[in-house]
């Protein structure tokens, strides 16, 4: 095994003992980060459900008819992108149009208000031009869904020059809010306060370079240390070193009394 085999093969352990750590370092704070994602489910919750108005959708269809006769117009020109299509789409969106629809049900809206309330289009390759209208008011919504289909059937041919297309479809009052979702908010809410709680606890163990063990010595300077400082309170230390020196004396005087009383036995022999 060659040396950059083995300066590779270091690195990757110093990368996996890395990871563990930064693991580890989270999995202590737990609590913390699951505070912190209470906290953020909490709040933003609170917020989607008081202060963040439900929107509902309601939606009707047309049914497209030939451009040029009584009979059903030709497949090819219904598809996604040919011309028919989009022209039956784009003029559901000239200004004339949503301003009588403004008008006829008496709308506090202006044009570009009421056309960013509105999505229309073709469903998939059909023949059918879907109308879905966005509002806080489901009743609002069905009724100027329903509207825009009659324009679809009576302002559209005129300017076309073709023939009526037909209301395949009435909306109705939904039932259901199509937004803001309540768990789905909550949810992300809770993530982003954990992931950025968790990003600070990261940031924190990367710019900590205090040595905390030898083995963060060797890590970092590649050498062992040759001696290692006790934990605990220095001063209690210091008490504890000292009381062992006053033992070690202790000793020390009584082994010398005990030679020198045998020493005395020996001349008085």
């Amino acid at each position: 095994m060659n040396q950059e085999t083995l300066t590779q093969a270091n690195d990757n352990d110093e990368m996996e003992i890395d990871l563990l750590e930064v693991f580890y370092y989270l999995k202590a704070r737990a609590i913390w980060l699951f505070v912190a994602f209470m906290a953020g489910a909490v709040l933003v919750g609170g917020f989607t459900a008081f202060f963040i108005a439900p929107k509902y959708e309601a939606t009707s269809k047309v049914y497209m008819v030939s451009a040029s006769s009584e009979s059903v117009i030709n497949l090819n020109d219904l598809n996604p992108g040919t011309s028919l299509s989009q022209d039956y789409v784009e003029l559901m969106k000239i200004r004339p149009l949503f301003e009588d629809v403004i008008e006829d049900l008496d709308l506090d809206y202006e044009y570009d208000e009421l056309l960013e309330m509105t999505s229309i289009g073709t469903v998939g390759d059909t023949r059918l031009m879907q109308i879905t209208v966005t509002s806080t008011d489901p009743v609002e919504a069905k009724d100027i869904a329903n509207e825009l289909a009659k324009k679809a059937v009576t302002y559209v041919p005129k300017v076309m020059g073709a023939q009526k297309p037909r209301i395949a479809e009435k909306a109705i009052t939904p039932e259901h809010k199509s937004s803001p979702s309540l768990s789905k908010n909550t949810l992300i809410g809770g993530l982003i306060a954990l992931v950025v709680l968790a990003a600070i606890f990261v940031v924190q163990l990367l710019l900590d370079d205090t040595f905390k063990s030898a083995e963060d010595v060797e890590k970092m300077l590649g050498v062992m240390p040759l001696t290692v400082i006790p934990e605990g309170n220095l001063e209690t230390i210091d008490d504890k070193a000292e009381e062992d020196i006053r033992k070690q004396k202790r000793k020390e005087r009584r082994k010398k009394q005990k030679e020198q009383k045998k020493e005395g036995k020996n001349d008085a022999n």
